[in-house]
């Protein structure tokens, strides 16, 4: 009993999931409301949509990531009820689930403001996206087992963190020593400079007050 209660708790404190509910209000050219969570490279993530599209409305929904690339893993318009989206990621990078929520007819300028969507969204990343009720029914394995193998695939997961972490560490440091020899350089070839145009005005005044007989 006290091993299920220490597991539960590990589970309750290190869960990766993200659940919130909205309202997004309906346009004919609507800005899109993106909702981020992070994710490792080639990490399963499961997004659950719960839509309550209200009339002359359609809501769209866009997977893509923070990268540089931009990528984007699916488009889907006129999503309604439950939907249900599983992605498999290619980098390390933020995940944004975006949604636009489109005026389909024409009504009232002053009446599109009353109209919007409700969304309830469930983000699940990596241990947390995994049906372990299937894997164990299709292994025959107890819920210690079941909960165990949870547990280990959230222990990858935190371990590729730190080990993404410290690569990314070594890359800052690296840049700043580069950066840190650039200055240097970038300095002594200045006083190199300085000194050099110094002696040369020197050596100008010298021979300019001597032509004038002043010195």
């Amino acid at each position: 009993m006290r091993v299920d209660w220490t597991i539960s708790l590990i589970f309750l404190f290190i869960t990766l999931a993200n659940a919130i509910k909205f309202d997004l209000s309906a346009a004919q050219y609507p800005e899109s409301k993106c909702i981020w969570h992070y994710a490792n490279a080639d990490t399963l993530v499961v997004v659950t949509a719960n839509v309550n599209a209200g009339p002359k409305q359609r809501v769209d929904v866009e997977i893509l990531d923070g990268s540089k690339e931009r990528f984007t893993y699916l488009h889907k318009k006129d999503i309604k009820g439950e939907t249900r989206l599983a992605v498999t990621t290619h980098q390390h990078a933020d995940i944004g689930v975006c949604f636009s929520n489109y005026l389909i007819e024409n009504v009232p300028a002053h009446t599109q403001n009353s109209y919007e969507s409700t969304i309830d969204l469930d983000i699940d990343v990596g241990a947390e996206a995994i049906d372990y009720n299937a894997i164990a029914n299709q292994e025959n394995l107890s819920t210690i087992e079941t909960d165990m193998r949870k547990l280990e695939q959230m222990t990858r997961e935190i371990v590729a963190d730190m080990n993404y972490l410290k690569k990314r560490e070594e890359r800052m440091r690296d840049t700043n020593e580069s950066t840190n020899t650039r200055v240097k350089n970038f300095g002594m070839i200045t006083l190199a400079v300085l000194f050099v145009l110094g002696v040369w005005q020197v050596s100008h005044l010298r021979s300019y007050f001597r032509r004038k007989y002043l010195i």
